[in-house]
């Protein structure tokens, strides 16, 4: 197997055309309305197949769950409307006499179905008494129609370009809400119910208090219009236009415009939270937005045409779309793992930089590029190319518009960021650069080199203005000091020098390591300095006297890593080797916690911005997080034997965001860039990938998914979708026996004119019905996958 995601689900395709989709209440089934008039129902703790509901002989137009989820309405041409048991697959009601019905929907009583249809009036069906309730007709053709939240009012528009509320138990109208010019096609409560919102024809929107009538405001916008679930806010939205737009409720004003697609925009549904809205297009891609800010949070690609639905969970973890594909495709929002990158790296990930201004990540590698990237979405923005070498090291300057680079061509080159241009080209390295450098004030670059020299260059006339000789080895790290007065450099030499930036001259050289120096920090108030060393020791030196305050012993073999907590009271320290990271209190000397679990070599550590957890990472794949205060491990991720390493010692391909955000960045061995998010959950913490960069779609090669431990049914249908031999280990025929058992269903015929039970004539054929079908969806259920 290759490069498998199981945080994907698979999708699920089918021979006929897709005609709608809806969750239940809760979340826990799905259906599935196909253009041969059957509605096929899920499990989503498994996603098989439970029933397929078999009876309608023309198209079914709408369905709904009951409020408690344990029904399921159907609306359909042939002039029906169904009511099914969802545990059973039983049909329990037909109601007859509603001419090809367009739309039903269920009141939040539970008690009471309505239908619209194309004979221009609504039914309202009584299920505690098995009949028609009521008629609404008189007023034209309705075009839409909605239950008001606590169900005692239903709200329709027509084409005699008025809105009525009428009251459900006394089947009179309450009110009429007049001011369209064009008749009424779309109508929405709010949440609370407070308001209503009503759409013409000539896509006028009117926003409508309920308890008075008034009408609050009125906005022009667009085909398609949609009301977020608190009522605050409204979505318009055009098969035609790229550019959907967010509207306020109370302003009236147009607060965000979502610019993504590249055509019509098809379909839009809000969170349950509020907090995100999806967007389906012609484009064959989903996209989710951030309901504050307006920006794009993630591009869902597999569909290969247009997108025409797209719903969230009631949880808003998942998202379902449907498409002129024939499939249905599930995205899980929380991990993004739905989320693949094209254009990643050939070649080992070296170094990550982190913008916060710009919310983007830097990548460099030994495939001689640099690639930045959109932090928040994983969105590919450039390739920076020129260096003929593997780069070894990147830096931002502090004011994030300039990118400096080192390589193995012995080059540093300068780059813009928004122009992706390179600006200067430094040359008088004799030898691989190691490390580059910003000056805390952005003037100034400090590289250092396997040359054994230090150079600091001018950044404005890229201009060598110290040449730092003094090591006797490769000069494998320089950094600046937080104030911006003072380089510091360390060597395979086992030394550290403390040079003035002002006047090149060495100000202390810190000597007693007996192995090279393979890593040395700042302290976050630049009066101490950290030093790892194969020596298997860390050592503290104090700035201004150059003195060695403490030596940390504990380490088993070389240390590689060493790093400052964000308030300086700690240090924490890791063994590439002997596979541990150390955390140091600073003021005793004492190890506090040695952090034990990892299989593979240590590429990196770093804390996380608040400091409250510390990160452990290999190239290999192999992560884990740890709480600082307990050093227990709250979270880990094996390694991947397929994932090569980056195989040098200069690697550090790990990076947190700002303190505001639980969230990092990792690179691999296979050229990856993937962002994680930390999501605390009581005592408990979650972590999930939110994207990644990737070289191309799932594949499987030569598996068979019998032969392959540890996978729940979810992966084996995803594993044979992306092309797996072997059958599921539950075969799909045994969910067509269990749809077989309908046969013997004997569901009651309720008229409208009347209460005499009827038997159903269309069940006496079920069986056949469903013995064929379930003997054709055996196949077409394995085969296709999530994808992108």
């Amino acid at each position: 197997m290759k490069d498998v995601q199981f945080g994907e689900l698979p999708f699920l395709k089918y021979d006929h055309e897709v005609v709608t989709c809806v969750y239940s209440p809760d979340g826990t089934s799905f259906s599935v309305v196909l253009s041969d008039n059957t509605i096929n129902v899920y499990a989503t703790s498994n996603w098989e197949r439970t029933w397929i509901l078999n009876g309608h002989n023309k198209e079914v137009r709408s369905i709904t769950y009951s409020p408690n989820g344990d029904r399921i309405v159907s609306g359909s041409r042939d002039s029906t409307v169904r009511v099914w048991n969802v545990a059973t697959g039983d049909c329990l009601y037909i109601f007859i006499d509603h001419t090809k019905i367009y739309d039903v929907a269920y009141s939040p009583q539970d008690t009471v179905v309505a239908s619209r249809s194309g004979d221009g009036t609504v039914r309202l069906w009584d299920l505690e008494a098995a009949g028609c309730r009521s008629i609404i007709s008189g007023f034209g053709l309705i075009y839409d129609m909605a239950f008001s939240p606590k169900g005692d009012t239903i709200a329709f528009g027509s084409n005699d370009r008025r809105v009525r509320l009428w009251d459900v138990a006394s089947s009179e109208c309450r009110i009429i809400l007049i001011g369209h010019t064009r008749g009424v096609s779309t109508i929405a409560y709010s949440a609370q119910g407070d308001l209503l919102i009503s759409m013409d024809n000539a896509s006028v929107v009117r926003v409508w208090e309920v308890g008075t009538g008034a009408c609050r405001h009125v906005l022009k916008g667009d085909q398609c219009i949609l009301l977020s679930p608190r009522g605050n806010q409204v979505a318009f939205f055009n098969c035609y236009k790229k550019e959907a737009a967010m509207w306020d409720v109370e302003t009236g004003a147009c607060v965000h415009k979502l610019s993504g697609h590249m055509g019509g925009t098809h379909c839009m549904a809000y969170s349950p939270q509020d907090d995100q809205i999806v967007s389906g297009g012609d484009d064959k891609e989903v996209r989710v937005w951030d309901v504050e800010t307006g920006e794009c949070r993630q591009t869902m690609r597999g569909h290969t045409e247009p997108v025409k639905k797209v719903l969230f969970s009631p949880k808003g973890d998942y998202i379902a779309s449907t498409s002129y594909d024939k499939t249905v495709r599930l995205w899980n929002v929380g991990s993004g793992s739905s989320r693949m990158i094209s254009n990643h790296h050939s070649g080992p990930v070296m170094k990550l930089k982190y913008s916060p201004k710009r919310n983007q990540v830097a990548s460099c590698s030994k495939d001689s590029t640099i690639r930045l990237w959109d932090a928040l979405t994983g969105v590919y923005r450039l390739t920076l190319t020129g260096h003929s070498g593997d780069v070894y090291q990147i830096s931002y300057s502090s004011q994030e518009d300039y990118l400096v680079s080192g390589s193995g061509d012995r080059t540093v080159r300068l780059w813009d960021v928004e122009s992706g241009t390179c600006l200067r080209i430094l040359t008088g390295h004799t030898s691989c650069v190691n490390d580059v450098k910003f000056s805390p004030q952005g003037d100034q670059i400090a590289s250092s080199s396997d040359d054994r020299t230090v150079r600091l260059w001018n950044v404005n006339s890229g201009k060598c203005q110290h040449v730092l000789t003094g090591h006797s080895g490769s000069v494998w790290v320089v950094i600046y000091s937080p104030q911006g007065d003072q380089v510091a450099s360390a060597s395979m030499d086992g030394t550290a020098m403390l040079w003035d930036v002002e006047t090149g001259d060495c100000q202390h050289s810190l000597t007693g390591h007996s192995d090279g120096i393979q890593r040395i920090v700042y302290s976050p108030n630049g009066n101490q300095i950290a030093s790892a060393s194969g020596d298997k020791t860390v050592r503290l030196w104090d700035v201004k006297t150059g003195m060695c305050t403490h030596i940390f012993i504990g380490h088993q073999q070389g240390v590689t890593r060493v790093v400052y907590s964000p308030q300086g009271h700690q240090v924490a320290s890791s063994s590439g080797y002997d596979k541990t990271v150390r955390l140091w209190d600073i003021d005793s000397g004492e190890c506090r916690h040695t952090l034990v679990g990892h299989q593979k070599y240590i590429d990196a550590i770093a804390y996380s911005p608040k400091g409250d957890l510390i990160a452990s990472w290999s190239d290999y794949g192999e992560a884990r997080l740890w709480g600082v205060a307990t050093g227990e491990c709250i979270w880990n991720l094996n390694h991947d034997e397929s994932t090569p390493s980056t195989g040098n010692i200069l690697s550090h391909s790990f990076v947190w965001l700002s303190p505001e955000v639980d969230s990092f960045f990792t690179g691999d061995g296979g050229g990856s860039v993937k962002r994680w998010d930390v999501i605390k959950d009581g005592d408990q913490y979650r972590v999930h990938m939110r994207w990644r960069s990737t070289n191309g779609q799932l594949t499987v090669e030569n598996a068979c998914v019998q032969d392959v431990q540890g996978l729940n049914e979810l992966h084996r249908r995803l594993l044979k979708q992306r092309g797996a031999t072997g059958e599921p280990s539950v075969p799909l025929r045994e969910a067509g026996k269990k749809v077989m058992t309908m046969a013997s269903v004997v569901s009651k015929l309720k008229s409208s004119s009347s209460n005499t039970e009827v038997l159903n004539p269309s069940l006496t054929s079920l069986a056949n019905s469903f013995t064929s079908h379930s003997e054709q969806t055996e196949q077409v259920m394995d085969a296709g996958t999530f994808e992108n």
